[in-house]
């Protein structure tokens, strides 16, 4: 069957099970950190640093606050709704410290959304950025939430820095719009109350929840994949051993953290994993301003590097992209959505270091299988299961099918969820423990895993199955093409057919140019019947394409 083979070309000195000698719980693994690592740098943002020591004390004040104000217990609920900013270490290790169960928000979201979510997860309390406090204002009494803690962009940078951020963002910028939140306490006056206040720590088990990380909801209503102290940590373990080859003992990483916290893979790869290496995070609050970006980029001799495929294409279209000294870096790691493979060739020639493709889910805290970071990396494909994981490929009935063979991603290891919090979990699992993935994919026979596309993504052309992200993969190597996205849509003839939405780099390019480079690449049933040039393509706020978004769109237009 189609699980992981223990083969020659699994990393050498990386081994196929972790050991069971970790922390109990996050707690342990923070104050390992603190203990280690006290005077090092941990977090910047808009240049300003905080050290693991002022974490720890700063976190320390918060989770005071909230057992002593909040009259927290373990197990309650807090959303944290922020863009990268320092506030959201502190407000996260606090509420984790704290014995709280965490519920990381999109600040994106709308509040018909976070009605949901915080409804579904019984939030008590909240921290918000002010940005989108009058969203929360909607719906605040519609929510069982007691206590609001609203932050600025600003409040922790100090002094007339911080006071002239809060300003700009608010009266210049217009981004804060108004807003009535009459109970709301402001996170300083959080932190300085919880220094006067006794903190006491916790009891907590492996077997205790940690996060709520909601899905990101492109599917339909989100759901919260219960992550466990134990999943959480075991992860950060295992992850530990697979990024050997690129740390050296000694050595202080610095990775730059573009895509937000609240989302899963910044979460336990950035946030987690960085601190248990006593690593520094820059925390970018607004990546989409690229030119932004690209200037604090050129501030740092950054070693590590996360983002998604949209993020490292729009980086390597800027036109100063090559005025960042990329000669520190040692590797990057896409995840969230897969990456292409002329983004990968193009990244690796600009950088001189490789972009190596991962693979994971909410539900798998994040990482489950993740490309080599020796040097054998394969482009195009989600690379080999991570230490103390298996992956195998099944049928519907959750049959394990032969190497070679398409079906369904299906996982287990100690990072995989115990279910979806407070929904029935029927089909969610296979026998024997197996996590349905709902994505396609195939294991090549040297354990290369491939993820073909989404199973709700395909598209059923005269009964042949085309995935999307193979037809995406060949239109964006023409080079004329900035971003592409591929759907189905209804057609008389054939149940569906291909349509391709495509955002140029050069205008010259038209709908039979395009259409002529398919015919020399895709056979007649995959190549795209309709081609619409759009300005942009619509993202989640990581990045990721939302196909829902552009079948919504085409659903509309048939009304």
């Amino acid at each position: 069957m189609s699980t992981t083979p223990w083969i020659e070309n699994y990393p050498k000195g990386i081994p196929s099970e972790i050991s069971s000698d970790q922390p109990e719980n996050l707690l342990e693994l923070f104050n390992q950190a603190f203990k280690s690592f006290g005077s090092r740098e941990a977090f910047e943002n808009m240049g300003k640093i905080l050290t693991y020591q002022e974490i720890n004390l700063q976190s320390e004040f918060f989770a005071a606050y909230l057992q002593n104000e909040v009259g927290v217990e373990k197990g309650d609920r807090i959303a944290i709704q922020m863009p990268n900013c320092l506030q959201y270490p502190i407000a996260l290790i606090g509420a984790i410290k704290a014995g709280c169960i965490v519920v990381n928000t999109n600040p994106l979201y709308t509040p018909r959304e976070m009605e949901h979510q915080f409804n579904d997860a019984g939030v008590k309390a909240i921290v918000i950025i002010a940005n989108f406090a009058h969203s929360l204002q909607e719906v605040l009494a519609k929510t069982k939430i007691e206590h609001v803690i609203v932050t600025e962009l600003g409040d922790l940078l100090g002094g007339m820095k911080g006071k002239l951020v809060n300003f700009v963002v608010k009266r210049v910028k217009k981004m804060v719009p108004a807003y009535s939140l009459p109970n709301a306490k402001k996170f300083n006056a959080v932190l300085k109350a919880g220094a006067r206040m006794k903190y006491t720590k916790p009891s907590v088990s492996s077997s205790d929840t940690a996060f709520l990380q909601y899905t990101g909801g492109t599917t339909g209503v989100s759901k919260g994949a219960t992550l466990s102290h134990g999943n959480v940590v075991s992860h950060t373990m295992i992850i530990s051993h697979w990024f050997t080859p690129l740390l050296k003992e000694g050595q202080t990483e610095l990775m730059i953290t573009a895509i937000p916290l609240y989302h899963i893979f910044a979460l336990n790869v950035n946030g987690t994993f960085m601190m248990h290496i006593g690593a520094k995070n820059v925390l970018i609050t607004n990546p989409r301003d690229m030119p932004g970006f690209i200037k604090e980029l050129k501030k740092h001799k950054f070693t590590l590097f996360t983002g998604v495929n949209t993020l490292f294409n729009g980086l390597l279209n800027q036109p100063n992209f090559d005025e960042v000294d990329w000669s520190h870096l040692k590797g990057a790691i896409g995840g969230g959505m897969a990456v292409q493979d002329f983004v990968a060739k193009k990244w690796e020639e600009k950088t001189n270091s490789p972009l190596v493709e991962g693979y994971g889910l909410s539900e798998t805290s994040p990482v489950a299988s993740c490309n080599p970071l020796d040097g054998s990396h394969r482009m195009g494909t989600i690379g080999m299961p991570i230490p103390s994981t298996t992956l195998s490929i099944c049928d519907d009935n959750g049959n394990h099918l032969p190497q070679g063979e398409v079906g369904e991603i299906c996982i287990k290891g100690p990072q995989v969820m115990s279910g979806y919090w407070n929904k029935d979990n029927e089909g969610v699992f296979f026998e024997g423990g197996w996590f349905r993935t709902g994505d396609i994919g195939m294991m090549e026979p040297d354990g290369f895993f491939k993820i073909v596309d989404r199973k709700k993504d395909m598209i059923n052309v005269s009964g042949f199955n085309v995935f999307p992200n193979e037809v995406e993969n060949v239109i964006a190597d023409h080079a004329k093409v900035l971003e592409v996205a591929v759907i189905g849509v209804p057609d008389k003839r054939s149940t569906e057919c291909v349509k391709a939405f495509v955002v140029k780099s050069d205008e010259s390019l038209t709908e039979k140019e395009l259409k002529a480079f398919c015919e020399e690449e895709l056979t007649g049933y995959k190549k795209p019947k309709h081609i619409e040039f759009v300005l942009e393509l619509p993202k989640s706020n990581v990045g990721k394409i939302l196909r829902r978004e552009l079948k919504e769109m085409e659903a509309a237009k048939s009304k």
